[in-house]
């Protein structure tokens, strides 16, 4: 009767949480007080994966996560850099820009651009493949320029 404690055992064993690091969340606070989070997948590796991007209602800092308003998610590939505000297309509001790095040889940066549209965030550019020390808001903002 082995079969069912072998059946059992590989149950509890799927049911067992990922080991590892756990995946990288950071925030920053819009000029009109709303919480953008910033996170890798849980679960996936460190260089590769997702990463999504949620933006919270403005509200007091113990609630800052409490009023989900939008968000999405998009392929990662690389660690993730601090996520910056910059104002890509001089409509005197900033874009959320999420930076990741490769890992191994070359560091190579990726980046894209969100912004919140009324109480929508959309994603407005991306770029990849960018050298180590490159200026990925620049770059995006050129991007943006030609309308890519």
């Amino acid at each position: 009767m082995k079969t069912p404690a072998v059946a059992l055992g590989l149950l509890l064993a799927l049911s067992v949480p990922a080991q590892g690091a756990e995946p990288t969340i950071m925030t920053l606070s819009l000029p009109a007080g709303q919480t953008v989070v910033v996170a890798e997948g849980a679960r996936e590796a460190r260089s590769l994966g997702s990463v999504s991007v949620r933006v919270y209602a403005a509200a007091p800092p113990e609630e800052a996560t409490t009023f989900f308003l939008s968000g999405l998610i998009r392929p990662r590939d690389g660690v993730l850099e601090a996520p910056r505000l910059a104002d890509l297309d001089g409509d005197q509001r900033p874009e959320i820009i999420v930076v990741a790095r490769s890992v191994g040889t070359g560091g190579y940066l990726s980046a894209r651009a969100f912004a919140l549209v009324g109480e929508r965030l959309v994603e407005r550019g991306a770029v990849a493949g960018l050298a180590p020390k490159a200026d990925p808001v620049a770059t995006l903002r050129r991007a943006l320029a030609k309308g890519e």
